[in-house]
């Protein structure tokens, strides 16, 4: 299945870039005219797409007027959109390339060449979310070999526990200001002999590679050890299939990958130029909007298709401007912009929209501000928040080391087609769906949760609200601690010192890799207020989990060239490896005298964390208040202790002479903020960030993995594992069934995420999916996380509907479990699905306002798919959710509006009947009728043909695998 060819239709308005190149471009200002003009530049993108994908088949000439016709037809139209290229990272990434490897098996099953299914444009795949962090602070943990086994030989390698520690001597330096080694603040930078190429560190005071830390040294032995099986499997699909790029684990996150070494802006293909553009298994691609590049998250069933040659199709967005003026103040940062933003937005009211900024206020950011503000869109609903290209743009890359002739031909296109902005030269504004103002100079220091990331708390009343959340009913933002416990202390004995804790008291502190790390000016200030902690003589208290998992190893350079490296390491804030960790549920355990204590005072205790979720439970199951807060404030609060201080009135500690130390104190102001980053964030840290990943790292290399064209699956593997989407797959797809007398399997409220949904984080040992691998001889220490066994879908399964904070109305509380109604039993989910299965009864699940809200999870869906879930009836849905399910092959139904479960008088213990009719359309009503007798109306909730298409062949993957065939 080829891509078509480009632009057939449209080859008239094919033009030379310039006289003297043989360079060639769709020149879209012909086309469209005074039209084009008023369009938004974000979709003067999805314009040029369907011009230069126009064949009359994918993309037909009728799509293309109805862009260009954006105006009118916002909201009213679908058009289909074929991306530059696709993005995956490992957790979501593995799935999809284990259903190409099943989908090669299908193929061949039905009579097709299985060589012809690979990738028909670029996949990036990085392995960046296996990382789980052992060990922190220099500290050695006795954490066991979770991949069980002996180290040596499951990697070739020695343990990293056997590395010695010894003096590292300044390399070729005439002059040095002072040791690489600088006693107890260097131990940063260069103990440990042993080195991991791709992400070395500077010395302080010369700039010169040093040696890791040991505990990126130790986390990454294990990754590499306990994830062996997978990485040999991403190699497989490296070398079998087509366009597949691997970007090997210990490089950096997917996100930061993207924007400093994937991100071309402008493509290059057959000597015609086009802009870039990317969809991905993953919310947060959107980071790229803000380097001018249109992306979003799509989830992997979409994925896989775009990566088959199939247009991702979306509904004719409105476009939303967003007006910055003013300037913020001098201790608002980065994320006070972003949490400022997101608020404004999300009561807005701009989901399922595009937003695109404009105004005096967008030249004040840097590229780095607009990347953090463009990748928390998801978090106020928004498809994506675009930021086009402009002389900023322009100066970040040059300063980031991009090629200075292909960066002038960038320019040239970008102006060519319109897509370049500049205020001088655009006097009119684009039209859009409607504009809203934000003034920057209302933006204040704040956080947010402590539950969700849209409440956000100014940091001056952080105080006042988490009082007011202790005493509030159990919600979103209540506790509902009686009155009198609320001052509860519980003393607790760690490293033979006694320390108290109370209601507030932080337990986990972490600077990560999902939001702020590309962003240099939040992630110095982290640092420099750390040198002034450090200096002033504050400290962290050593029973917090604290850590430093940066995006990639440019992140590392310039803390480390910078000197703040050391005083962060002396606050407990260690690199601890690159990729996602603390955010997605992977910290090290707590130690288990705060475990006890917290349960014994029944405290709420909190995590700190400078990333985009903290939905309770998220980060530890003992953690029930989360917030987010940028880098500077976790070391901050750290440092307190607590979060139950306010900064203007109360210390965060005292100096040696007894002196009191506030937070204003030790605040970076913003001119020293810019004169470190500009001293440190510099042109060769991008060019030898770039080297590296091209080069991969030694374990990476050395690394063993097959090459037939069918992957040799092996049936003793709990990590990979051939699923039975295609176990009835026929040539021709039936006719639709009706789903007749189904239980509801859950009945659910409102605002079920996906991360309730689908299975993230540690495999709980009382859990289904623990039993499954125990079951297979696993130890505990050996179940890893549900992220690296994506590749299963057995495991995946059973941690479907796994999360402790699923709230089933069927049990009243908290718990991954429910009621099978033939029997009465209270089961776990998964062990009641497949009681039903095996009685043949089909399964529905009810619930309530926007379903599936949170990150893309393709599992989202598959879970419930593999459980024999054959509909969802809710008020209203995630689109992204809703799109997986229809890719899956279940329904998305829908009340009628206002009413719902509650309204109808249901209780979810009927029986459910309801039948699709042959001609089925968008939006089409169905009755549905009860064992009760009860009859009511819910909508279909497909939006397009195509989406009927692929629920009448069962789903996407049936659907691809047939036109293989």
């Amino acid at each position: 299945m080829d891509a078509p060819s480009a632009g057939r239709a449209f080859e008239d308005f094919i033009e030379a870039l310039n006289e003297s190149s043989d360079n060639k471009f769709f020149n879209l200002p012909k086309l469209g005219g005074t039209k084009y003009d008023a369009l938004p530049y974000s979709i003067r993108v999805l314009l040029e797409a369907a011009v230069r994908n126009c064949d009359g088949f994918l993309v037909k000439k009728e799509d293309v007027m109805n862009i260009l016709d954006w105006k009118n037809k916002q909201n009213n139209v679908e058009v289909p959109f074929l991306p530059a290229r696709v993005l995956l990272q490992d957790f979501t990434g593995i799935p999809a390339m284990v259903d190409f490897a099943a989908m090669r098996e299908a193929v061949k099953s039905l009579g097709g060449d299985p060589k012809n299914v690979h990738p028909a444009c670029p996949t990036d795949l990085t392995v960046d979310h296996s990382l789980q962090i052992d060990f922190s602070k220099c500290a050695i943990q006795n954490a066991p070999n979770p991949g069980g086994g002996d180290l040596q030989k499951t990697t070739g390698k020695l343990s990293p526990l056997k590395v010695q520690p010894r003096k590292v001597s300044c390399r070729g330096q005439t002059v040095c200001r002072g040791p690489c080694d600088t006693g107890e603040l260097g131990r940063n930078s260069g103990k440990f002999s042993a080195q991991i190429e791709n992400t070395p560190l500077l010395c302080p005071f010369h700039l010169q590679p040093v040696p890791e830390p040991e505990t990126v040294l130790k986390n990454q032995e294990v990754e590499f050890g306990r994830n062996r099986e997978r990485l040999q499997f991403f190699k497989w699909s490296s070398k079998v299939f087509k366009n597949v790029t691997l970007i090997p684990p210990g490089t950096g996150m997917a996100h930061q990958v993207n924007l400093e070494y994937l991100s071309r802006v402008v493509f290059e293909g057959e000597n015609v130029f086009f802009p870039d553009s990317v969809v991905g298994t993953d919310s947060h691609i959107t980071m790229v909007n803000g380097l001018g590049i249109l992306g979003w998250g799509v989830g992997g069933i979409e994925t896989e298709a775009v990566m088959l040659g199939l247009p991702v199709s979306l509904t004719l967005p409105e476009v939303v401007g967003c007006e910055l003026i003013g300037s913020s103040g001098s201790l608002a940062t980065s994320i006070d912009v972003v949490l400022g933003i997101t608020k404004h937005l999300r009561q807005a009211g701009v989901a399922g929209k595009f937003v695109e900024f404009f105004g005096s206020g967008v030249a004040q950011l840097s590229v780095t501000d607009r990347t953090t503000i463009a990748n928390m869109c998801p978090e106020y609903g928004a498809i994506l928040s675009f930021f086009p290209v402009d002389n900023v743009t322009l100066k970040h890359l040059e300063h980031t080391g991009f090629d200075r002739d292909k960066l002038a031909s960038v320019e040239t296109y970008l102006k060519a087609v319109k897509l370049f902005r500049s205020d001088q030269d655009s006097p009119a504004e684009p039209e859009y769906s409607q504009i809203i103002q934000i003034n920057l100079n209302s933006i204040i220091p704040s956080v947010s949760g402590p539950k969700r990331p849209q409440d956000r708390v100014a940091v001056s009343d952080m105080k006042s609200d988490f009082q007011a959340c202790l005493n509030e009913k159990v919600g979103f933002k209540g506790f509902q601690i009686a009155a009198e416990k609320q001052n509860d202390v519980v003393p607790i004995q760690y490293e033979g010192i006694e320390y108290e804790l109370s209601h507030g008291s932080v337990v986990i502190a972490a600077v990560i890799s999902c939001t702020n790390n590309c962003n240099p000016s939040v992630m110095l200030a982290a640092g420099l207020l750390a040198k002034k902690a450090v200096e002033a003589g504050l400290r962290v208290k050593p029973y917090i989990r604290t850590s430093l998992s940066p995006g990639s190893g440019m992140v590392t350079h310039y803390l480390s060239s910078s000197g703040v490296l050391p005083y962060l390491s002396k606050l407990g804030f260690e690199v601890v490896g690159y990729g996602c960790s603390t955010c997605v549920g992977n910290t090290a355990p707590l130690p288990e005298t705060v475990l006890n204590a917290i349960k014994e005072g029944d405290l709420v205790a909190c995590g700190v964390l400078s990333g985009n979720k903290n939905f309770e439970g998220r980060l530890c199951d003992c953690v029930r208040a989360n917030y987010l807060a940028s880098p500077p404030l976790v070391v901050a609060y750290a440092i307190a202790g607590t979060v139950n201080i306010d900064f203007q009135t109360e210390p965060l500690g005292t100096d040696p002479q007894g002196r009191n130390i506030y937070l204003h104190d030790i605040w970076p102001n913003r001119e020293e903020l810019h004169k470190v980053e500009e001293e440190h964030v510099i042109f060769s840290m991008f060019k030898e960030l770039k080297e590296k990943m091209e080069k991969g790292n030694k374990r990476w290399n050395s690394l063993d993995a097959p090459d037939s064209v069918l992957f040799p699956w092996d049936s003793k593997s709990t990590y990979i594992r051939c699923p039975s989407f295609f176990d009835k797959l026929a040539k021709e797809p039936v006719s639709l069934q009706p789903i007749e007398n189904a239980h509801v399997l859950l009945y659910l409220g409102d605002s079920v995420t996906t991360d309730h949904i689908s299975p993230a984080g540690s495999i709980a040992r009382s859990s289904a999916a623990a039993k499954y691998l125990t079951n297979r001889g696993l130890t505990p220490r050996e179940f890893n996380s549900y992220g690296a066994r994506r590749g299963n879908d057995a495991v995946m399964t059973r941690g479907t509907f796994a999360n402790i904070k699923l709230l089933n109305k069927f049990i009243g509380k908290p718990a991954p479990k429910t009621v099978h109604f033939p029997s009465g039993q209270t089961l776990d989910v998964f062990e009641a699905a497949e009681l039903y299965q095996r009685e043949g009864i089909p399964l529905i699940i009810l619930a309530g306002k926007k379903y599936g809200s949170g990150n893309s999870r393709d599992w989202a869906a598959k879970g419930p798919y593999l459980m024999g879930v054959k509909a969802v009836v809710a008020e209203s849905y995630e689109k992204i959710h809703k799109d997986h399910l229809i890719g899956i092959g279940i329904a998305p139904l829908q009340f009628l509006p206002g009413e719902n479960a509650s309204s109808l008088g249901l209780s979810g213990r009927e029986q459910f009947s309801f039948s699709f009719p042959e001609d089925l359309s968008p939006g089409v009503t169905l009755n549905v009728k009860t064992s009760t007798g009860k009859v009511f109306s819910v909508i279909a909730s497909f939006e397009n043909d195509v989406e009927i298409t692929l629920y009448k062949h069962g789903g996407l993957l049936n659907y691809v695998a047939r036109k293989f065939s």
